[in-house]
């Protein structure tokens, strides 16, 4: 039985449909990445999967367990991370750790176990005096991690847990999800920071308009948008005569035209199974007598694959 599992999920918001017959599975234990433009339905779903927002059809599970119908089941397995640590004024991390294990039932002696064992696999150990909104912007991130770990939750859903943060804070923010995922945890993760969901992430999901237009693992993305390198060209003159060139060339998967500003680039995926270097691309244009104002290589990775997929349309 899949750990997360929406079936047709719809949410509109009057006119404008956010989800769109969402259709998505996550096994137990997988490290899945969200990713879409903004406004392409990522927050809405985790809401939903986090019981704060109500579908407008179709169905959402949590571990078999129904949103809307079992959300008492539902809560006690998630652990919601939003983009934003919300506390009050005047509280110390111990203090804002211990009243939260109080509204998940943790008492007495237990009570500080857990909050210790929170702080230190978080790292804020030494930030267990220091008041909550005085806390960088990482350390504020990871507080809202430790916050939702106190009461050990099957599934961790965290929208962008990396915005805003510094180089360093990332870091440590990626590795501290690394050793979640050792543990066992399904994690649900959204971010505009796609190489870090690539190193981070064993399944990916892209959606675009409130559709999943892709769900699986990244070396399936790849494929799915074309594997191979891509190769920009842009000649003086006849780019219509020069694709058509490239077009004849063996190893060449694919030959596309798009217009720039003043100019029309020339897009070359390359078979990674032909061999053919790419230096092969603008020496044979010059040879046929072209001439090449621009060379570029970009090597296929999680990032064009999403830009390929991806049409950058939003509701």
């Amino acid at each position: 039985m899949p750990m997360i599992e929406t079936v047709n999920l719809t949410r509109k918001y009057g006119d404008l449909t956010a989800l769109d017959n969402l259709n998505l599975t996550i096994e137990e234990g997988t490290c899945f990445g969200f990713i879409g433009p903004n406004g392409a339905g990522k927050t809405t779903t985790i809401k939903i999967l986090a019981t704060l927002l109500k579908p407008t059809w179709g169905e959402a599970r949590v571990d078999g367990h129904v949103v809307g119908y079992q959300n008492h089941l539902i809560r006690p397995i998630i652990g919601y991370v939003p983009d934003f640590l919300g506390a009050y004024d005047d509280m110390l991390v111990s203090e804002y750790l211990e009243f939260f294990a109080a509204c998940y039932g943790i008492h007495g002696e237990k009570r500080m176990r857990v909050v210790g064992e929170v702080l230190e696999l978080t790292d804020l150990v030494s930030k267990r005096k220091s008041d909550v909104n005085g806390l960088s912007r990482g350390m504020q991130q990871r507080l809202s991690v430790a916050r939702v770990l106190l009461h050990d939750p099957k599934v961790l859903l965290m929208d962008e847990p990396s915005s805003g943060l510094d180089p360093r804070a990332r870091i440590e923010m990626r590795e501290l999800l690394k050793e979640l995922r050792r543990m066992g945890k399904t994690i649900l993760i959204s971010s505009h920071i796609l190489f870090e969901l690539a190193e981070l992430c064993t399944a990916v999901g892209v959606v675009e308009q409130g559709k999943l237009i892709f769900s699986g693992g990244i070396s399936e993305m790849m494929d799915r948008a074309g594997s191979g390198s891509m190769v920009h060209v842009v000649v003086d003159e006849r780019p219509q005569e020069a694709a058509a060139l490239l077009k004849q060339v063996r190893g060449i998967l694919k030959v596309t035209l798009e217009r720039e500003e003043k100019v029309v680039r020339i897009d070359v995926t390359i078979d990674p199974k032909s061999g053919m270097p790419i230096s092969d691309i603008p020496s044979r244009l010059i040879a046929q007598g072209f001439r090449v104002a621009r060379f570029s290589h970009e090597p296929m990775n999680l990032e064009t694959a999403f830009m390929r997929l991806t049409k950058g349309i939003v509701s």
